[in-house]
Formats: C-alpha cells, structure tokens, sequence
C-alpha cells in the first residue's frame, strides 16, 4: 500500500513543479522583460547610449492630477517608447512616475523605474546644458532632483550648467566690446571726414586775393602745363555687427568630447547680410563645419562704407567649438 501510495503521489508532485515552472517563465516574459526592455529603449537599446532629448511634440493627457495610478503607469511607459524621458515638460516619463509616487509613496515599478533611467536621464540633461538651451537644462535638473534629491550626479550638473552660462555671459561681453570698438572706428572716421570737406569748403570760399602764391602761380603758367592734381582723401569703415548667432555645437562632438574651431570666409553685402559663406580651415576637419556655416549665414551687419556709401566687404571668422 505505501508503494502504491508513493506511486500515486509521484504524478501529483510533478505536475506542481511544472506549474510553479511556468508560472515563473509568465512572469517574465509578461512582466520583468517589458519592463526591462522599456528601460533599455530610453538609451536606445543599451544602458550606455545617451537618452535623446529632443522635444517630441505630443499632446499631454488631459487632466493628469486626476489620472489613477495604474493610468499615471500607463503614461509613463508610453512616454518612455516616445523616447520622452524628462521632455517635454508636463508629458514625460519623469514627471508620471513622480505622479504615481504621490499617489502611492513607494510604488516599487515607479521607484525602480527612476532609479533605473536617472543616469540614462542625467547624460540627457547635460546635452541640453552643452547646446546651451540653460531653461530647459535647469528644468531637467530640477526634475531629476524629485526623483534622487542626493545623487552626486546633481551636483556636477549644475556646476556645469553655471559654468556654460558664465562663459556665455563673457562671449556676449566680449562681442558687445568688439562692436563698440568697431563703432568708435567707426564714428571717428565720420568725423575726420566732415573736418575735411568743412576744411575744403572754407579754402573754396577764400578771396582769389588772399589765395596762395602757389595758386596764383599755378593761374598764371601757360595753358599746356598740366595742374598737379590733388589726392582726394578715401574714407572707409569696416562692417559692424548687430546680430551674432551662436553655432550649435554638433551631438556628435559632445559625445566624443571633441573640441575644435573652424575659420570661415563670407562676404557683407551692402544691406549688411552675410553670403558665399565658406570653410578656409578646420581642425578636426568637417566635423564642426556645417554648424559654423549655419550660424554666420544667419548673422547681421551694418555694412561696410566707402566715402559715405555702403560697399561689399570680404571678411573672415574663426569660430571656437569648446566644451
């Protein structure tokens, strides 16, 4: 009876060992896997690929604050398919999340999920401070603050970003100081104009008795000798900037952590744009061309001037690409 019974009960075992088996291949298949793989496509299939953080123009869900958990969930995962990890503000997958945990503090797809994407998150976030969009950069870093407030990562964002802004408030000085120099230049050769032709206007307007004996001299030669013509005095200014556009500095670079710079000819016509927009010199050679050209062809001038009138000039620019 006893082998009878332990022959009976072998079946039964059996079957609960594959039950509880596939029960465990379920749970990952419908539950550990998509949510793994929705975190690996925030980085672009690996966890080492910069999260993209273009702005992807979907419309928000309507009325979010009150959106269930299971919905704030919901949004969140198709934000992260969207590739919309911390962008756009108010419809990305940071700001679901951080919902959700208010609606359940502690909710653990919420949590692993932030913890899982912030590095992913944060490289992002430092694209926006290299581009130079300092708004947006700040708002990502205040997000990402919600979600891990003590993550050192925080703190080098933000040096960065301080540091991006102090260098932009130098180069905005240093072109505003150019400019005021080039319209000193500028001024002063007005001036040395209007002095001359007052000065001609006076000698034109003396008495023919109080002219020199030069001029007298020069009345009185026979009609073959030819005058000694006077140099008329050629006054010029050069181009004065009025609008810079900063080049943008290319993904590409920024994630090589490559600097360069790019010296560029262009002509200033004579309403003071910019064509024939051309490379002389680069080092790395084409990587930061394009963005360089892009930029000057968008720059503005008050046009170079020839004895008053505006006149074509050649110039050219070196542009510095430094991270």
């Amino acid at each position: 009876m006893r082998a009878h019974a332990r022959g009976a009960a072998r079946p039964t075992l059996i079957a609960v060992i594959a039950i509880f088996i596939l029960l465990a291949v379920a749970s990952w298949f419908l539950i550990l896997q998509p949510h793994q793989e929705l975190v690996m496509q925030d980085g672009g299939g690996h966890p080492s690929t910069p999260v993209s953080t273009d702005k992807i123009a979907v419309a928000p869900p309507a009325n979010v604050e009150a959106m269930d958990l299971n919905q704030l969930l919901a949004e969140a995962r198709k934000a992260m398919n969207d590739h919309r990890v911390l962008a756009p503000a108010g419809n990305n997958a940071f700001e679901f999340y951080l919902k959700a945990l208010e609606k359940q503090p502690g909710n653990p797809v919420a949590t692993d999920a932030l913890r899982e994407t912030f590095p992913f998150a944060a490289s992002g976030a430092e694209q926006a401070i290299n581009g130079r969009d300092f708004g947006e950069a700040q708002r990502e870093i205040d997000l990402l603050a919600k979600a891990d407030p003590a993550n050192y990562t925080l703190t080098i964002l933000r040096s960065k970003l301080d540091a991006q802004r102090k260098l932009l408030d130098k180069e905005q000085q240093q072109a505003l100081e150019q400019q005021r120099q080039q319209q000193l230049a500028a001024d002063k050769a007005a001036a040395d104009k209007a002095a001359a032709e007052k000065l001609a206007a006076q000698q034109k307007a003396q008495p023919a008795e109080q002219k020199p004996q030069t001029e007298v001299a020069a009345a009185n030669a026979p009609a073959t000798a030819e005058p000694n013509p006077v140099p008329q005095r050629v006054v010029t200014t050069d181009p004065v900037m009025t609008k810079y556009v900063q080049p943008r500095f290319p993904t590409q670079a920024q994630r090589a952590r490559t600097q360069g710079w790019v010296l560029v000819g262009y002509t200033v016509d004579t309403e003071g744009n910019v064509s024939g927009v051309q490379v002389v010199d680069a080092q790395p050679r084409h990587l930061f061309d394009r963005e360089a050209v892009n930029a000057v062809e968008r720059w503005k001038y008050k046009p170079a001037t020839r004895n008053g009138t505006p006149v074509e000039a050649k110039m050219q620019k070196k542009i510095e690409f430094k991270l």
